[in-house]
């Protein structure tokens, strides 16, 4: 690039605006004339010289693009990109000649891009003659149906040509339910995991509906799931437990929702019957200073101005599809990263977003993997394990033979075992399946070398520490706090069962965010951040959300704010404000329907959430 700089004279330092048009149009889509390349040495001296055309930025970009079979790089590069409609199709995808077919004004596209509860409207209304109704009256039978599947679930929000991509797991699996429903088998046992993921109490009750459906034309259902309603509305519940990880895996309880709820062991049966509450806070947080959202019309947002507290717990709530990911996600966090970090990132379409007071950086606190390789875990996410390797190069042993922290890290050449690389498991690629993991010969596991397993801290090894549940590791080292604060904070939301060295890839998504919040709890405070999350109660026990609501406090006393998207109405009475979005979803959604206190929501008669929150409030 320093030769067409010099080439074109133009300062690779200055900005765009700065350089001619023809130097522009070399830079970014490469030059029509030869230029000089020329490579030198440090002492001045040409050690390669070459005269071609430089291939510009984009062109280089894209090629780059398609030719690496790296996922990161691509990632990368796809920051700079944006996705935007067909200029020729404007987006539509067909040919002028088949879009000109059209039923009562609308093309295929046109219907397609309607959401399902205006499809049913439309294909009920649709005026056709008596030859069109003998004709259509088989497949309008099957669209109708289809449609009526898809509204039961709770997804008459959704349009017809939604990019699969966009949708979230809860979207997704209610989808394929729908087309279970349709094919109205029988006799076929049907296993489902948090099917309640993303739904709002109004929604939720639609989806019971039609799995009690599917039960009740034959078919078996087992669902694996933590909502109150659809626990009492099973048949029969089997209770697991009666702690996490090495304390679980027994049938603590079994038999009808009112049997487990008259057991004494059963620690979801004392939440069932009311033995075992979240309490209504006493006394709700209030705050003068906010994050103003001004302008907000990106997707279904109805030009809305949001105004978020600063320094209290806030709910964004409402049903599926009233906008609240987007407001979120699209426009708060882009914008805010945007304005705090200069990122590259396009925020969804919005005004402006002012704050208050000062906020110095936005966290998103999501529950994607700690990790994508079995090489990251807890302990080394959480930094536990810099002071742990700390803790075996001072033993008497370690300093003898002259070893260091590297040497009981697993990353880093020398302790680690070089059979395996530290991994512990040797990678089998299987070309056309998933790659399996095989545990290393070597050092059988331990990721370690014999010599780095013979330093000993109180009889443990390295891979044993590595080895051990968090509150086994908690009693080894309760005598140095620098250890026992971290591994006490992951006791406090609910992980005290996990090791330290599993492997992130076993970690379910809930256990991903326990764990970054508590990366963020042993941080130094600086009271000025912004703490996003979605949906954190999934997978959670009655139990462990109790703990979650007590951590989340916890973030805002230390003067921070916290941002939850959430239904589980626990979270949404514990909040100190609520914005509810709705009324509906889709079109119909996308402006403020509530927002105050959770008594002040519960007053607002157009609310779904306030409805749901008179019933526990009172």
């Amino acid at each position: 690039m320093g030769a067409l700089a010099k080439h074109y004279g133009f300062d690779l330092l200055a900005p765009v605006s700065e350089m001619s048009e023809e130097a522009y149009d070399a830079l970014m889509y490469g030059s029509e004339v030869k230029i000089k390349f020329d490579l030198s040495m440090r002492n001045g001296d040409t050690r390669w010289s070459h005269k071609g055309y430089w291939e510009g930025l984009l062109p280089q970009t894209e090629r780059l693009y398609h030719q690496t079979e790296s996922d990161y790089r691509r990632r990368e590069l796809e920051k700079f990109m944006r996705i935007s409609p067909c200029p020729q199709c404007e987006g539509k995808r067909l040919k002028d000649k088949i879009l000109a077919v059209t039923i009562e004004g609308r093309n295929i596209i046109d219907v397609t891009d309607m959401s399902i509860k205006q499809n049913i409207e439309f294909f009920k209304d649709l005026s056709l003659s008596e030859k069109q109704k003998e004709i259509a009256k088989q497949i309008l039978k099957e669209i109708k149906e289809r449609l009526g599947f898809l509204s039961k679930v709770g997804l008459s929000y959704l349009t017809l040509s939604r990019n699969a991509g966009t949708l979230s797991g809860g979207e997704a699996q209610r989808i394929r339910l729908a087309t279970q429903i349709g094919s109205n088998l029988m006799g076929v046992m049907y296993i489902l995991d948090e099917p309640s993921i993303g739904l709002h109490q109004v929604d939720n009750r639609k989806l019971i509906e039609t799995l009690h459906r599917l039960r009740d034309i034959g078919n078996t259902l087992i669902v694996v799931e933590h909502d109150e309603t659809t626990i009492k509305m099973a048949d029969y519940v089997i209770d697991m437990g009666p702690g996490a990880g090495l304390q679980g895996g027994k049938v603590v309880a079994r038999g009808t929702p009112k049997q487990i709820e008259r057991n004494p062991k059963s620690l979801t049966g004392k939440y069932l019957s009311g033995k075992l509450t979240i309490p209504v806070p006493d006394n709700r947080r209030k705050s003068g200073e906010y994050i103003r959202i001004e302008g907000c019309r990106e997707h279904n947002l109805k030009d809305v101005d949001v105004h978020i507290p600063i320094g209290v717990l806030t709910l964004i709530t409402g049903v599926s599809g009233s906008g609240k990911s987007t407001l979120i996600y699209e426009i708060l966090y882009k914008g805010m990263m945007r304005k705090l970090h200069k990122s590259k990132v396009r925020p969804g379409d919005h005004d402006d977003i002012l704050f208050d007071s000062e906020i110095d950086k936005v966290i998103v606190i999501d529950q994607s993997p700690i990790g994508k390789t079995p090489r990251s875990n807890p302990a080394t996410y959480t930094k536990v394990f810099d002071s742990i390797r700390k803790i075996f190069a001072e033993t008497k042993e370690a300093r003898l033979r002259g070893y260091k922290p590297g040497r009981f890290s697993f990353n880093v050449r020398g302790g680690r075992c070089e059979a395996c690389q530290g991994n512990g498991l040797i990678k089998i690629e299987m070309n056309f399946l998933p790659d399996v993991y095989v545990e290393c010969e070597e050092c059988k596991g331990s990721r370690f070398n014999s010599e780095t397993l013979e330093i000993r801290l109180k009889k443990k090894s390295i891979a044993d520490v590595l080895a051990m549940s968090v509150n086994e590791a908690y009693e080894l080292f309760e005598k140095i706090p620098v250890i026992k604060n971290k591994l006490e904070t992951l006791r406090r939301v609910g992980l005290g069962y996990i090791k330290l060295g599993q492997s992130s890839t076993t970690l379910s998504g809930g256990e991903a965010q326990r764990i970054k919040l508590t990366r963020e709890l042993s941080k130094k405070a600086t009271g000025r951040t912004l703490y996003l999350l979605d949906e954190p109660t999934t997978g959670l026990h009655f139990h462990d959300v109790k703990k979650l609501i007590t951590v989340l406090s916890d973030l805002i006393d230390k003067g921070n704010t916290v941002v939850v998207i959430e239904h589980n109405l626990d979270v949404v009475k514990s909040a100190d404000h609520i914005i509810d979005l709705g009324p509906e979803g889709g079109d119909d959604g996308g402006r403020i329907v509530a927002e105050g206190s959770p008594e002040e929501v519960a007053t607002v008669k157009g609310s779904y959430t306030g409805k749901f929150l008179k019933r526990i409030l009172a």
